[in-house]
């Protein structure tokens, strides 16, 4: 047996970790951290082993299947993509062209040919029925960078190799690896805040491994972050501590800022937060007072009824600060392929609220519904019904509040096609599923998640095993698609299509990749030896761009490349964050958390994920178990307004007294999911079986999966089976 070594960046997680991988040509005998890559700097996680697991998972779909009644069988590629492009051209002939619906999941951020071929499928499909992971994930962070910066994808990052302190809201980078901050080895870097004299404060219902290895946590109440956040804000103009230096020049809105944070001085958010008042005010002196510091918030601040407020207030105490921009602040990166300046260049600098959806009202965001209402537009009769869906690489079904309504509204569609490597909870309800190479068979350059490393890199990874005969990329696959869906319009759109169809093939994502490097800040214009997909090529461990640098005003994406620090749509939602304050906070709300061998659900079918304890159990404090005769280890059932699910409690007092925590990704048990490992070794259960849709952030539409309203009984009592009552809706 030969050995050899392959090189490449792990696309299992945002962290975008370089590994080395050793192989015989068929098999992945090993995989340890690359030294030489510049950003990770051999430092993995137990995910990387993982990347071989996926490829060789016997359950991992080869060829497309089709469904009729519950069996399945494999069909060969015509068959599958003709049926596909029929079925989908039939229900929008005869129910229009918004009858198909499109879900798009997390792993398509992760893979280049699915990011840059998706949008041409969505444009042959012409419908505005389009879903994302986003409005369970970043939303906020997007809607704020659209309104404050002018383009969705210029979300600031904190420079942590320089910073010496650290504000974290909702985040737990210690495990993520960071998100929408690609940190490898984060553990590594807090450490080094503290060894060069820094501090670390974490804002958290839970005392999370990160909060564990701060300075200070500060137990906050699950869904109150904006109140804190406002209430530090209207301290530092109280105080009268702004301090805008440079970015004063090009910064408008400061005034009418503190004009609409009058009303929320520290003694008017401590009730409602659990933080005391004069906790607050230290917490915005110290931060105002600080060198090279950063406020970092993540999916904690997001998935919440005040996500969209949360993310503007945490953007804006950077700004008045004067932390934005600067070294050891929040600052924004300058990718060699920059999906910013390629969408600006088309035109494409997003939009919010052009549109609303058809049943509940909720807003569009660059072209996107919030999924919290997918189910309704799939249930719902009327023009514009959900007839068709398309999913590409998600799990909605685990992924998205309420995924028992929603299961059971796919079960209603005439047609269902997915883009997936496995037959898992959502895919297991489509009519056929068209399985792309795995991501070893495949080329991979982070075209998204340069856009928020904590340092400038580029990384090119070739593929490590060659495709097998009858396998095709996401992007053949999306094109094929695309290209047959336009030929059913008619003689010219096939003809348009055919030609787009070749020119697309030829240049592939390497291709594209190519063009965007050649035309970025490093690129031709950088001398004979510019940016390129062949200069890539020759440096397999990557190529070190150097540290983050100031790069505002010329970074904005605003009309006049100003920051705008007090966006009146965003503004104005202050009032329904005031009223929230005599609001009586629920006896227990759950919240969510992330593990580090799991990334959402995708990786429960690998063994060397899931092997030890079950780890899927409702953590609760000692005190409010004890309140409710509840014992540690027993089956408990834990109730929502959605429903009910049955789970082992183990006690834990890292979390604040009131709240409660269930792992997300779980629930593997359904019937016809074809994942071997997870339904024998991990099936737990699926939180957003508890999650409220009806319940969301009405400024983004965001859905909420943090705070949410639960009770919680022993599993062996008898109890009143009927659904909790329906929220309070936001005034």
């Amino acid at each position: 047996m030969t050995k050899a070594t392959h090189h490449r960046t792990c696309n299992l997680c945002e962290a975008m970790c370089g590994v080395v991988i050793e192989h015989d040509g068929r098999e992945v005998l090993g995989v340890r951290g690359d030294p030489d890559d510049p950003l990770s700097r051999g430092h993995i996680c137990p995910k990387a082993v993982a990347l071989g697991e996926v490829h060789r998972d016997p359950d991992r779909l080869r060829r497309p299947q089709r469904r009729t009644g519950r069996d399945w069988s494999d069909v060969d590629w015509k068959t599958a993509l003709d049926v596909c492009a029929d079925r989908l051209h039939e229900v929008q002939a005869k129910y229009g062209r918004h009858a198909v619906g499109v879900y798009i999941g997390n792993p398509s951020v992760h893979n280049a040919g699915t990011l840059l071929f998706a949008g041409g499928f969505l444009k042959a499909l012409r419908s505005f029925n389009r879903y994302s992971a986003t409005s369970v994930d970043q939303l906020p962070h997007m809607l704020a960078a659209y309104e404050m910066f002018g383009h969705p994808l210029l979300m600031p990052v904190p420079d942590i190799d320089r910073c010496r302190h650290l504000l974290i809201f909702g985040a737990n980078p210690v495990v993520s690896n960071g998100s929408i901050m690609s940190a490898p080895d984060v553990k590594k870097r807090l450490k080094a805040i503290k060894a060069r004299g820094g501090r670390i404060i974490v804002v958290d219902p839970r005392r999370s491994e990160t909060a564990e290895l701060a300075d200070e946590h500060i137990a906050i109440r699950p869904g109150t972050d904006a109140l804190l956040l406002a209430a530090m804000l209207h301290t530092i103009y109280a105080e009268e501590r702004i301090a805008l230096g440079r970015l004063r020049g090009f910064t408008d809105g400061v005034d009418q800022l503190g004009a609409s944070l009058r009303g929320f001085a520290p003694e008017t958010a401590s009730e409602a937060t659990g933080v005391p008042a004069e906790t607050i005010r230290r917490l915005a002196r110290d931060f105002a007072a600080a060198e090279a510091a950063a406020a970092y918030g993540r999916i904690g601040i997001c998935v919440q009824r005040f996500g969209g407020l949360s993310a503007w207030l945490l953007y804006a105490l950077n700004i008045v600060t004067g932390k934005l921009d600067a070294p050891g602040g929040l600052m924004f990166t300058r990718p060699a392929a920059d999906l910013v300046k390629a969408a600006a260049a088309f035109g494409e600098r997003g939009h919010f609220d052009k549109g609303r959806s058809r049943v509940r009202g909720l807003p569009e965001f660059n072209g996107e519904y919030p999924v919290s209402t997918l189910a309704d537009e799939i249930e719902t009769p009327g023009e514009g019904q959900i007839r068709a869906l398309v999913t590409i690489a998600g799990n909605p079904v685990l992924s998205t509040p309420n995924g028992r309504r929603l299961s059971k509204a796919m079960e209603k569609l005439d047609f269902m096609v997915s883009v997936d490597l496995f037959r898992n909870e959502t895919t297991r309800h489509a009519h056929v599923i068209l399985p792309p190479t795995s991501t070893l068979q495949q080329s991979h350059y982070d075209v998204a998640f340069n856009l928020f490393a904590i340092r400038n890199v580029a990384k090119y990874s070739p593929p490590l095993f060659p495709r097998e005969k009858g396998e095709k990329h996401d992007w053949e696959i999306l094109l094929e698609l695309t290209t047959r869906i336009a030929a059913r319009r008619g003689p010219r759109a096939a003809v348009a299509s055919r030609l787009a169809h070749i020119g697309a093939s030829r240049l592939g994502p390497d291709g594209i990749l190519d063009q965007m490097l050649r035309w970025g800040p490093y690129g031709a214009k950088s001398g004979r030896r510019g940016m390129s997909l062949r200069l890539l090529k020759t440096h397999p461990h990557g190529l070190d761009l150097g540290p983050l640098e100031p790069a505002l005003p010329e970074r904005l994406m605003t009309r006049r490349k100003r920051v705008a620090l007090s966006p009146p749509r965003i503004a104005t939602d202050l009032r329904r964050l005031a009223a929230f304050r005599e609001e009586a906070p629920p006896a227990l709300s759950l919240i969510g958390r992330r593990e580090l061998r799991t990334n959402n659900s995708w990786l429960h079918n690998s063994p060397s994920m899931v092997k030890g304890p079950a780890r899927c159990r409702l953590w609760m404090h000692p005190e409010d178990a004890t309140a409710r005769g509840l014992r540690d280890g027993a089956d408990v059932v834990v109730r929502s307004r959605t429903g009910e699910v049955t789970v082992p409690l183990a006690f834990d007092d890292s979390l604040r007294p009131g709240v409660v925590s269930l792992p997300h990704g779980y629930g593997h048990d359904l019937d016809d999911v074809a994942l071997e490992v997870a339904r024998r070794q991990a099936p737990g259960v699926s939180v957003n079986d508890l999650t409220d849709e009806t319940v969301v952030d009405e400024l983004s539409g965001t859905a909420v999966l943090n705070g949410v309203p639960v009770e919680v009984s022993a599993a062996a009592a008898p109890t009143d089976r009927s659904p909790l009552p329906v929220a309070t809706p936001d005034p």
